[in-house]
């Protein structure tokens, strides 16, 4: 699926059910108290980190995924 077409999906016009659960895949997250997988992530300026290095360089580490609405 292209990069246009999961962004018109993901940011859907309402938030019902229909248009948000596709997203939500609680199962395949890591159970609480196990650490989460690393993986890569972007500062606003584009530079590259990992996960991995804000929890060295952090006691307390909280990533937000997704919007609030």
């Amino acid at each position: 699926m292209a990069t246009n077409d999961l962004l018109s999906l993901y940011n859907y016009d309402a938030f019902v059910p229909e248009k948000f659960t596709r997203w939500m895949n609680f199962e395949a997250s890591p159970a609480i108290g196990n650490p989460a997988p690393d993986f890569p992530l972007w500062h606003l300026d584009e530079r590259e980190t990992r996960l991995s290095q804000i929890w060295a360089e952090n006691n307390l580490t909280v990533v937000e995924f997704g919007s609030f609405t």
